[in-house]
């Protein structure tokens, strides 16, 4: 019966907190990467440039393919080669 009890609790209490919690973090990311202007993928080193500017850090390219990583105020561009792999918004 105690063991009955303790799933009851965990279903009924703890579950729905986890859960809420997980999608205000989702939520509250969600909108800060839309709220800052990014790299698109696919974008070449001289477009990004031209678009963002100079980065404030330039990090060496690392590994086979290479890949090199910009980093601006708000978020930061990773490159393979010469084209845009992704951009994260910075924490």
């Amino acid at each position: 019966m105690r063991h009955f009890t303790s799933i009851l609790l965990f279903m009924f209490v703890l579950a729905p907190a986890m859960t809420s919690a997980d999608t205000l973090l989702i939520d509250s990311v969600s909108q800060k990467s839309a709220a800052v202007s990014q790299a698109t993928r696919g974008m070449n080193m001289d477009q990004v440039a031209r678009h963002f500017g100079a980065p404030s850090q330039k990090m060496a390219p690392v590994g086979n393919p290479p890949i090199t990583r910009w980093v601006y105020p708000n978020h930061t561009v990773y490159f393979e080669y010469q084209l845009v792999l992704t951009s994260v918004v910075n924490r």
